[in-house]
């Protein structure tokens, strides 16, 4: 894969939060990663997870852990926070409680081209609403828990497709994986994952279950899983739309 390159290769990573086993593989391989965070609407990367010197001391888990978080405010940004959408109030920094992330600056749109309705839902209060449900943690780091559309509500749980697709991630077979919610008659709905495998890799769903059960509470686990190759972007983002469509059309899970 470093055929003819001796050098560590420093590369940014966006478009989604990285999984930790991707971040941990790629720096294996020589490649010093660094993440940002944006979106079309704060012109590409608003947020960078600035390294500190003391997280090279640190083992590669707890490394990785720090460098998959989305970080501070790019140095054009005038502001990144994590707010109560509904009060408008910042959250306390404890990693627990969860928000919306917000942006403030001259890197963030004026608003919605001839759509004045959404651009004022999009600035109420006088932030720009992200729509990305994070984290502020105590070091003052911003971190992903899941987009408000992704979030799955089993039995009245808040799941995070975003922490269950982690674990999936550290599965050896598996390349690519996207988690959504699927109908469910009991519970409302249940996380279901779509597993796309490295070439040459075998491994069955129920191998796959059993991973996620040694690492997740029983009701954060899918109940199914669905090997595909995922369908992305040009720029390799995972169409999470489509593969909501297609799991609301399957026989709801038992």
């Amino acid at each position: 894969m470093r055929a003819g390159i001796s050098h560590t290769v420093h590369a940014m990573v966006a478009a989604a939060a990285p999984p930790a086993a991707m971040i941990e593989g790629m720096e294996k391989m020589g490649f010093d990663l660094v993440h940002v965070y944006g979106l079309t609407e704060t012109y590409g990367p608003a947020a960078v997870c600035a390294k500190h010197a003391e997280w090279a001391q640190m083992d590669i888990g707890r490394r990785a852990e720090r460098m998959g978080r989305q970080g501070v405010r790019y140095l054009m940004e005038e502001a990144i926070t994590v707010m109560n959408p509904e009060t408008m109030q910042k959250v306390p920094w404890d990693g627990e409680t969860v928000g919306e992330i917000m942006f403030r600056g001259n890197v963030t749109m004026k608003g919605y081209l001839k759509n004045p309705k959404a651009t004022c839902e999009a600035f109420a209060g006088g932030w720009f609403h992200s729509g990305d449900l994070a984290v502020m943690q105590p070091d003052g780091y911003l971190k992903i828990k899941d987009r408000s559309k992704d979030v799955i509500i089993s039995g009245g749980e808040n799941i995070s497709s975003l922490e269950v697709e982690d674990v999936i991630y550290r599965h050896p077979a598996v390349l690519a994986c996207a988690v959504v919610a699927t109908p469910d008659p009991k519970w409302g709905e249940t996380p279901c994952a779509f597993v796309e495998i490295k070439a040459g890799a075998m491994v069955t769903e129920g191998e796959i279950i059993d991973h996620c059960r040694l690492q997740l509470a029983r009701f954060k686990v899918p109940r199914k899983v669905m090997f595909t190759i995922l369908p992305k972007t040009s720029t390799g983002k995972i169409q999470k739309f489509i593969l909501r469509e297609q799991a609301k059309s399957a026989v709801a899970i038992e």
